[in-house]
Parts: C-alpha cells; sequence; structure tokens
C-alpha cells in the first residue's frame, strides 16, 4: 500500500502533472483539474468508455488499460481514447443465420489473424480475444460466446491488431446470433416485453421522473437484486 501523502508524476497528453500515488488513472487526471466529459461512464470498469494507452517511466512499450481501473505509477505517459474509429459493419440480423461460415462472410479480415495475441494482450478484461476470433474461424459461434461474454467493446482489441480486425464486433455478432437462433427468448423476457408495451409500467415510470435525486438514488441502492 502506498504511504499517505505520496505524490507521483504523471503525463497526460504530453503535460507534466504531480498527484496522489494510488489513484486510478481517471481520478489522477481529475485530481489535476481534468473535467472528464468524454471517456468516462460507469467508473466501474464495465461500460468501456474509458480505453487508455500509457508508456511507464523506462519501457518502450505502449499498454492499454481502462483509466477507471488502471492504478497510476511514476513516470506514467497517458493518453485516452475516448472513441475507437472501427469500421462498423451492417448486417440484418433477421435475414442471417448462425451458418460455419456466417463470420468470415462478414467479417472476412479474421482470415488474416497472425495469432500473434496482441488483442488478448491489450483486453482489459483478460478476454482470451485471439481464441476466440480462432473459433470464429471455424464457426463456433458458442464458442465465441463463451470467450468473449464480459466484453464491454471497449475497442483496444482494436487498436492493437496488427491484421486490422475488429474482434469485439465479431463476439456481438456471435452474440446476437447465439440469442436468437441458438439460446432463444425465455417465457419470461417475452411475457416483460408484452407488459411493457401494453403499458403496465408507464404509471410507475411517471413517478420516478418526477422524484428528487436523492429518492432515486435510495431507491436504487435499496432495491431488490434477482440473481
Amino acid at each position: 500500500m502506498e504511504k499517505e501523502g505520496k505524490m507521483v508524476t504523471i503525463y497526460v497528453m504530453g503535460k507534466k502533472h504531480r498527484v496522489p500515488a494510488g489513484l486510478t488513472i481517471m481520478k489522477a487526471m481529475e485530481y489535476a483539474g481534468y473535467q472528464l466529459r468524454r471517456g468516462v461512464g460507469c467508473r466501474g470498469g464495465f461500460c468501456g468508455a474509458c480505453a487508455t494507452l500509457y508508456r511507464v517511466k523506462g519501457s518502450y512499450k505502449l499498454q492499454a488499460a481502462l483509466a477507471c481501473q488502471k492504478v497510476v505509477e511514476d513516470g506514467m505517459y497517458i493518453v485516452q481514447i475516448p472513441f475507437t474509429p472501427a469500421e462498423k459493419k451492417l448486417y440484418d440480423i433477421e435475414k442471417i443465420r448462425p451458418t460455419p461460415n456466417v463470420f468470415v462472410e462478414h467479417f472476412p479480415e479474421i482470415t488474416r489473424c497472425l495469432s500473434c495475441n496482441t488483442c488478448t494482450k491489450a483486453c482489459p478484461q483478460d478476454l482470451m480475444v485471439m481464441d476466440y476470433v480462432q473459433a470464429a474461424l471455424r464457426g463456433d459461434i458458442e464458442k465465441v460466446v463463451e470467450l468473449s461474454f464480459d466484453c464491454i467493446a471497449c475497442g483496444l482489441c482494436a487498436i492493437r491488431c496488427p491484421a486490422e480486425i475488429v474482434p469485439y464486433q465479431v463476439a456481438q455478432l456471435a452474440r446476437r446470433l447465439y440469442s436468437k437462433y441458438i439460446l432463444g427468448l425465455s417465457e419470461e423476457v417475452e411475457k416483460r416485453v408484452a407488459e411493457v408495451e401494453e403499458g403496465k409500467f408507464d404509471e410507475e415510470l411517471e413517478q420516478l421522473k418526477r422524484l428528487p435525486p436523492e429518492e432515486l438514488r435510495k431507491r436504487y441502492e435499496s432495491r431488490e437484486i434477482r440473481v
């Protein structure tokens, strides 16, 4: 554990700052005076909005992390990437089927995979990204879903891939196909959708809209969580 009061030096977009040791990159940037209006979301490592590249003192390697997870180090150089400009593949989920070639048809670039594992090393969720890309090549939808289940689409795998693959989009297609054609909707989900469409919750939603933030927070924190 860092000693109380210890400070470290970080560089944000090349500008030097002194911040308390033990802070995450996100909190350190806010301590330094940055107002984070982009590249910040849940603050808990689940939304993927705060993708960050950094280099530590004495190392030539560029490393990847989420700013809300990674703790600052002395001499760290930081740059945030609040948006990954990856090409978005368009398809109609109603018209495609879970065939063995579905991934190659929509993402032919996966055939260029070098098996270098750079995508896996970049993943802040410690997912086996290269393995699910290889599963996609084999047409194994269920394996892709299993290995990519915790993907938060931060985009770091795509940024680091030398073969210009966008793995998280491959994973999204797998989960959509699995949900629609293999797993299917549960009776409970279908029932709830029908209730929403019938307006069962309209009055309750209107009441929630009129509540002050303090009461909303209280209700949220005391809600019953079903697992």
